[in-house]
């Protein structure tokens, strides 16, 4: 290899703003700013590692410095001289400051006094802070006056990935931007950019393995990528890239976590044993789990999520997991994410991981079984040992309750403390009419969801199917509590007692 080869993360660094992948709002947010003259003196930039807060420092400097325009423009021509030279990082007047190894007040004292002193080449002198909140407490101090007050050329640009030590004071003085992860959809388009530029070879698969593995960070892709063309010479497969993550394919893990569900203690420990000879590493096949169990758990049907097209897994995974999903209940997945959750700090600690792991399948395969907590209280206290299964608790038995009115329905709401059900029906249902389990009614607040709600609530409370009729126009009917108002005006009590004071209303109704 020559020696003076540059790795991806550095050969593709965004050197303008077009060219910043993910952060269209801060780019339009800075553009705009440039254009209209309206340049902050501090701007602090957060996110995770890799998602470009030092390269976009750069480029704003570039944009104050460049000498393609008579002052400050959002596309920097990257050929001038102050483009150049703060693209090398050897810009006199454009500083970038490691913070971890400049945390002392002596460090920042020599900062702020240096930034008295106008630009040497430049319109403007650029404090780029990397890794901010690294400063000790008395360089914090020290930089907060200058840093709200500072002369009228020098801009502070703070970077951070821990924006939570940065103290409030320091924060109140800078314009914050959150840098986002970059989408994976986005990181496989500049991969295959990139690969293409290289002339490498790089399949679908394995790019969709390589996004994903990069968790939204550009630099944490580009370094996987650089390391898997290494290791092929240039032909980047899905074999090669699962082989070099020492990931199981989603596939295997599928089958193994259905195994793990069906109860087959011997069949999931004898696959535990295959997946681990064949070289696969225990703590990322964990995270594969977990990443499982998250994602059937939003696939599930009871949850309703809606579209899970973008889902890691292909058409033909997740409909064996929807598969899956008709005979493990909900409460079953959250428990398997429970002990999953509490075991990677046993995995980190244990000196032999494969042990740990195998005590962690046969603990899976048994707290899958367990009933769930309505399950133990219908037994009336006594909970039995229950076999081996993955079918879904059966629904309790339903309760004979009599609904013939508006009435009788806020009743027996209120009776079983449905009382956002009963707060929603009181206040905005006007019922029409009740006849043969069927309810014509309007809705004021026209809640999409309320209806669904409320039959699968009479359905499992009567014992009976009920029909839910939503008219488009309201009938001028009263709502339960505008019922219960009217009732308490008409009073003679109520009217008695309102007579003794001039000016009174009735501002609440409590029905007892």
């Amino acid at each position: 290899m020559d020696g003076n080869y540059t790795v991806l993360a550095r050969k593709y660094r965004s050197q303008d703003f077009q060219s910043l992948i993910g952060q269209d709002v801060l780019v339009k947010t800075l553009t705009t700013a440039i254009k209209t003259g309206r340049i902050a003196h501090a701007y602090i930039f957060t996110g995770i590692r890799g998602t470009g807060k030092t390269s976009t420092a750069r480029i704003l400097a570039k944009a104050l410095n460049c000498l393609s325009a008579d002052g400050p423009t959002a596309t920097p021509c990257g050929k001038c001289e102050n483009c150049r030279a703060i693209a090398a990082g050897q810009h006199i007047d454009v500083l970038e400051i490691d913070a971890a190894s400049h945390t002392g007040v002596d460090n920042m004292r020599e900062i702020l006094d240096a930034a008295q002193y106008r630009p040497t080449n430049g319109r403007y002198k650029v404090y780029i802070i990397d890794e901010v909140h690294m400063l000790s407490s008395s360089a914090f101090n020290a930089l907060l006056k200058t840093l709200e007050e500072p002369p009228a050329h020098v801009i502070f640009i703070l970077a951070t990935t821990e924006i939570r030590k940065v103290p409030v004071t320091i924060l109140s003085r800078c314009q914050r931007f959150d840098l986002v992860r970059v989408p994976v959809e986005t990181l496989k388009k500049h991969f295959a950019w990139i690969a293409e530029q290289e002339k490498v070879e790089l399949s679908d698969a394995a790019n969709e393995l390589l996004a994903r593995a990069a968790d939204g960070s550009v630099r944490d892709g580009l370094s996987l990528l650089d390391q898997a063309i290494a290791q092929t010479g240039g032909h980047v497969d899905e074999v090669a890239v699962m082989d070099m993550l020492k990931r199981a394919d989603r596939g295997v893990v599928v089958d193994f976590m259905q195994t793990v569900l069906s109860g087959n203690v011997s069949a999931a420990m004898a696959r535990a044993d295959e997946i681990y000879t064949n070289g696969a590493d225990l703590s990322m096949l964990l995270t594969d789990m977990m990443e499982w169990t998250h994602w059937a758990t939003r696939m599930h049907p009871v949850l309703r999520t809606g579209n899970n097209d973008n889902a890691p897994y292909t058409a033909d995974q997740r409909e064996r997991i929807n598969e899956i999903n008709k005979h493990v209940s909900l409460n079953t997945l959250s428990r398997l994410w429970q002990v999953m959750v509490a075991a990677v700090p046993e995995m980190a600690a244990a000196g032999n991981q494969k042990q740990c792991f195998d005590m962690l399948i046969i603990r899976l395969m048994h707290i899958a079984d367990m009933p769930s907590v309505p399950e133990i209280l219908k037994q009336n206290g006594t909970p039995t040992t229950v076999a081996p299964k993955v079918d879904a608790p059966a629904a309790p038995k339903a309760q004979t309750i009599k609904i013939n009115s508006a009435g009788d329905l806020a009743d027996a709401l209120s009776g079983a403390r449905e009382m956002m059900l009963y707060s929603y029906f009181t206040k905005n249902i006007e019922v029409t009419a009740i006849v043969d389990n069927k309810i014509s009614y309007f809705d004021r607040g026209n809640d999409a969801d309320f209806q669904k709600k409320l039959v699968l609530w009479l359905n499992t409370k009567t014992g009976a199917k009920w029909e839910l009729d939503k008219i488009q126009e309201s009938h001028q009917d009263k709502t339960v509590r505008e019922q219960i108002r009217t009732d308490a005006e008409s009073d003679p009590m109520v009217a008695n007692a309102m007579s003794l004071f001039e000016g009174a209303e009735i501002v609440g109704v409590s029905k007892q």
